[in-house]
């Protein structure tokens, strides 16, 4: 996809050049431009070239926004390169207009964007369009504020040296050193400080850094946390929720040098650093925010480990929970651990209990396995409230009873004409109104379990707001908060009270909370996704980590059988156990990330279209395509997906099949498809 040879292609013969065109005198050097005109369509995906006006020639620099007209149309564009003659033989256009002399698109942040748009099929302009923030006239031509002359003194290690190889990690970016690391953050810790002091490390030795969290509550903290370690001036945090002048604002803060520390969600994975950069960071890599939703869908891991390989820059992956993709890195020997011992974890950790974790607990409690609140949660949360601590209530949704079940067993309460899941309509007060079911809207007036034959309901996940309502019942008196939706808490006092709350929005209590009870675990384990497990366990140990450690009596329960692995990894708190098994199961299935994948979806006449073009390699294969759900009038499927499916080994070779497929397909007569590599769920 570089603009070189036989890859690029030339504007039409004059098109739009007119009477001023005839008139205008080339540049004197280099009098040829190649620009990326801002086009869609995988068979334009190249440099096209344009004479530029000698009136241009100061402020036509590579880099550069520019207009040019392109099929009569007057379109934006980046000017790449400027060479001194074209090999295309026809007459070339001119460059019309040189909208801005920044060079914003240059050097290594071109470098990654051709590496991102080959990595996942895409094209340049899609790329580009994450990578470079719209321009805003007024803050270019603002005064260039001067950064700070002298870096940071080196930061303290000592908290690093809780983990074995953390203070070496931290020597190794004070050196400049292209270490690699997955980190496994201990519940207790002050993630955020740790990073800070990383970025400080770098910065104190004139790098650059880049460290990227999921969402703007991670990135709020981090970004004091760095402001307090390296102050203001230091420090610029990017993310999509600016506004487009402060988003710009600070961009070119970045690329014009004056600050060295970016902190931001996934658009500052592109930040334009000055070089040398000698950390990318990246915090809690299974978050699902870290995936681009538009086109070509790039995943921030992915960005920064090519960017950490690309520049010699040092990489940390870290969270309290792990990936498959990081232990990947880890068991190819590609990157290291930094975890601490089994006395640091058992220290900092809560004590976590699980349903039917011995004898005596089911004698106690018979309904331990069907009760959505048993006694020993019950008494957890009793036993924190007396002690004058806050408990959290982890709930997966919010709202009301979002499915059903049988009272009796638990077996999920699916409609009888077609097998769709029950569920008592949103706002119902109780289960007193007949369930419908939520796929076909038929109405259930008299059900009966098919598995136990009994005929009463009861909510499997039942969301926020009703478990408050029934827990602000079942403990009169006590204050119940809620956090989720539009309405999310920050912080809560430390003081007694219920805070119910949906995986991700959990406040922070002061203190700590006194104990947290892990509701609908398994309905949360039992999803239809790939990565079920894996995120159930994730939000777990998230949720956890805001509990005091045990021997301050945090005390965490987990309303799952004991026995399961993922309930086992939460319990002695050991998440590259499961991770490893994980990858294991997944390589077994020829899952990813042991194989790379790609999902196809478009009408079923486009994939087709498409799959026809496509050229997989030796290890390919090509699975359905299947329905998507939608149906038309006549009950034919309106979308398909298909997925196609390698060894890891041929995942670039994958990428380079499907935009070549692409190109071949031009603007498809058969209506758009939709290609996304390394989905977050294939199936």
């Amino acid at each position: 996809m570089s603009a070189t040879g036989g890859e690029r292609a030339r504007s039409k013969g004059g098109s739009g050049s007119g009477a001023r065109g005839r008139s205008t005198e080339p540049a004197a050097q280099l009098p040829v431009a190649r620009v990326l005109v801002d086009v869609s369509p995988h068979h334009l995906d190249r440099p096209f070239d344009y004479l530029v006006p000698s009136r241009f020639d100061t402020d036509a620099v590579p880099g550069c926004r520019v207009r040019v007209r392109f099929n009569g149309r007057l379109l934006d564009g980046f000017l790449l390169e400027r060479v001194a003659e074209s090999d295309y033989a026809g007459r070339l256009a001119w460059l019309q207009r040189v909208v801005s002399s920044e060079p914003v698109l240059i050097g290594e942040l071109l470098e990654l964007v051709r590496a991102v748009a080959r990595r996942y099929a895409g094209t340049l302009n899609d790329v580009a369009r994450l990578a470079v923030p719209p321009r805003h006239a007024r803050v270019e031509n603002e005064a260039v504020a001067a950064g700070p002359s002298e870096s940071p003194s080196p930061p303290d290690s000592t908290a690093w040296s809780r983990y074995g190889h953390g203070a070496a990690f931290l020597r190794a970016i004070r050196e400049g050193r292209p270490a690699r690391a997955v980190w496994q953050s201990l519940p207790d810790e002050d993630w955020s400080t740790r990073l800070a002091e990383l970025a400080a490390a770098a910065a104190s030795e004139g790098r650059s850094a880049i460290l990227v969290v999921p969402d703007h509550r991670d990135l709020t903290r981090l970004t004091k946390s760095c402001a307090a370690l390296l102050g203001d001036r230091r420090v610029v945090s990017l993310s999509s929720e600016l506004g487009q002048a402060e988003r710009y604002r600070r961009w070119l803060a970045v690329r014009r040098g004056d600050v060295r520390i970016v902190v931001g969600t996934r658009a500052a994975m592109f930040a334009p650093v000055v070089p040398p950069l000698g950390l990318v960071v990246v915090w809690d890599d299974g978050d699902d925010q870290h995936l681009y939703p538009t086109a070509p869908y790039p995943h921030v891991r992915d960005v920064l480990t090519h960017r950490a390989h690309s520049s010699g820059a040092a990489l940390l992956i870290g969270g309290f929970a792990r990936t498959a993709e990081a232990e990947m890195l880890v068991e190819s020997g590609w990157a290291g651990e930094i975890v601490a011992g089994r006395t640091e974890v058992r220290s900092a950790a809560p004590r976590v209990t699980a349903i039917g974790e011995d004898d005596a607990q089911l004698a106690r409690d018979p309904t331990i396995r069907s009760a959505r609140l048993p006694s020993i949660a019950f008494q957890a949360a009793r036993q924190a409230l007396r002690e004058g601590t806050p408990v959290l209530v982890q709930v997966p949704r919010r709202g009301y009873m979002p499915a059903l079940g049988c009272a009796r067993c638990g077996e999920r309460a699916t409609c009888r004409k077609c097998a769709g899941p029950l569920a008592v309509p949103v706002g119902a007060g109780d289960t007193a109104r007949p369930p419908s079911c939520r796929w076909c809207g038929a109405i259930e007036h008299a059900f009966r379990c098919a598995n136990c034959g009994t005929d009463r309901l009861r909510a499997i996940v039942i969301g926020a707001a009703r478990t408050a309502e029934e827990l602000g019942k079942a403990f009169g008196g006590v204050t119940v908060r809620t956090s989720g939706g539009n309405e999310v808490l920050d912080r809560v006092p430390d003081a007694p009270a219920l805070v119910v709350a949906t995986p991700g929005v959990e406040p922070v209590a002061a203190g700590g909370y006194g104990a947290a009870l892990l509701l609908d675990a398994r309905a949360m384990l039992s999803r239809p996704e790939l990565r079920a497990v894996e995120q159930a366990l994730r939000r777990w140990f998230a949720a956890a980590t805001l509990v005091r450690p045990s021997d301050r009596g945090g005390r965490v329960v987990v309303l799952a059988e004991s026995e399961l692995p993922p309930v086992q990894a939460l319990v002695r708190w050991d998440p590259s156990w499961y991770a490893a098994r994980e990858l294991a199961g997944r390589a077994e299935l020829g899952y990813p990330p042991a194989k790379r994948v790609a999902s196809v979806d478009g009408s079923p006449e486009a994939v087709n279209e498409l799959l026809d073009c496509v050229e997989l390699p030796g290890s390919g294969e090509i699975l359905g395509p299947v329905p998507l759900g939608e149906v038309d009038a006549e009950g034919e499927s309106e979308r398909e997906r298909a997925l196609l499916r390698v060894d890891r080994a041929h995942g670039r070779l994958l990428a380079d099949a499907l935009y070549e497929a692409q190109v071949r397909r031009g603007r498809g007569g058969n209506g758009p498809v939709r290609v996304q590599l390394d989905p977050l769920e294939p199936i």
